[in-house]
C-alpha cells in the first residue's frame, strides 16, 4: 500500500508515477491500474491522507505504464540465497540468476546500507536495498523506474518479515519460517506488478493464510503476529 498526501483541491498530474490525483479518487494512467482510495483525515489542517488499495481486478490493458519489479532477493551474510523471486526473464536460467545474486551481493556487501536503505545503479537496473543482522534485502527494477516506488516496496517487505519474525530479522529465523516470507512476496508482487507495499496489510493477511492453508503457526505466533499487524496499523491511521 502506498500512502500520500494531497493539499488544496487542486488536480494534479504526477509523470513519475503515473499517478492521476484529486480529492476523491485515483486513476493510474488510463492503459494501467483504477484504483479507489479511502481517505483518511489528518492532523493537519487542509490535508487530507489517502492510502492506495490496488488490486488485480482493476488491472488492465498493458503492463507499459505500471511500476514494474524484476526481482526480490533475500540473501545471507555470504551473498548466499535465502528466498529470492523473480519476474524478469532477463535472468532466463538458473545459472544467470546466480550469476546475478552474487555480481549484487559483491557490489553492495562493503556499503554502510543499515540504517537507511541504499540505491545504486547496475547493468542498467536500479537496486534499492537494506541489510539487517546477517540478511540483505534486495528490489531490483528497470533503469526507468521509479526509484520510490521501489524503495517502498523494499521497506514493506523488511518491515513485513520484521512483523512475522516479532523482530529477530536472523537467517536462523527467516529460514524456520520461509513459507511466511514466500508468502510476503506473494501478496506483494504479482507477475511483477506491485500489489501491496503495507507491512501491516502484508504481514496480517500472510498470517491468515499461513494458518488456513497449512497451520504451520503456532495459535501463540498467530495471535502476536495479527496483534502486533492491528496495532502498525491503527497508529498508521492515527497519525
Amino acid at each position: 500500500m502506498v500512502s500520500m498526501s494531497v493539499w488544496g483541491d487542486d488536480h494534479r498530474w504526477i509523470p513519475q508515477l503515473g499517478y492521476c490525483l484529486d480529492d476523491d479518487a485515483m486513476w493510474i494512467c488510463s492503459d494501467c491500474l483504477l484504483s479507489f482510495i479511502t481517505p483518511f483525515r489528518g492532523k493537519a489542517a487542509g490535508t487530507e491522507s489517502m492510502t492506495i488499495n490496488s488490486t488485480m481486478s482493476g488491472f488492465h490493458g498493458t503492463h507499459d505504464s505500471c511500476p514494474l519489479v524484476k526481482n526480490i532477493l533475500l540473501l545471507d551474510s555470504e551473498g548466499k540465497r535465502v528466498a529470492v523471486k523473480y519476474y524478469s526473464d532477463d535472468w532466463p536460467t538458473h545459472a544467470a540468476k546466480l550469476t546475478f545474486e552474487k555480481y549484487v551481493f559483491s557490489k553492495t556487501s562493503k556499503t554502510n546500507a543499515r540504517t537507511e536503505a541504499e540505491i545504486t545503479l547496475l547493468d542498467s537496473n536500479i537496486i534499492v536495498y537494506k541489510f539487517a543482522q546477517d540478511l540483505h534485502f534486495f528490489v531490483t527494477g528497470g533503469e526507468n523506474e521509479n526509484e520510490l516506488v521501489l524503495s517502498s516496496v523494499l521497506q514493506g517487505f523488511f518491515d513485513a518479515v520484521a512483523l512475522l519474525l516479532r523482530n529477530n530479522v536472523e537467517k536462523m529465523d527467516a529460514l524456520e519460517n520461509l513459507d511466511l516470507i514466500f508468502l510476503c512476496l506473494d501478496e506483494m508482487v504479482d507477475q511483477g506488478v506491485v500489489l501491496e507495499t503495507d507491512p501491516n496489510v502484508i504481514a496480517g493477511k500472510v498470517a491468515m493464510q499461513s494458518t488456513e492453508a497449512s497451520g504451520s503457526l503456532s495459535e501463540q505466533t498467530l495471535t502476536q503476529a495479527l496483534a502486533t499487524a492491528r496495532e502498525h496499523l491503527a497508529r498508521s491511521l492515527l497519525t
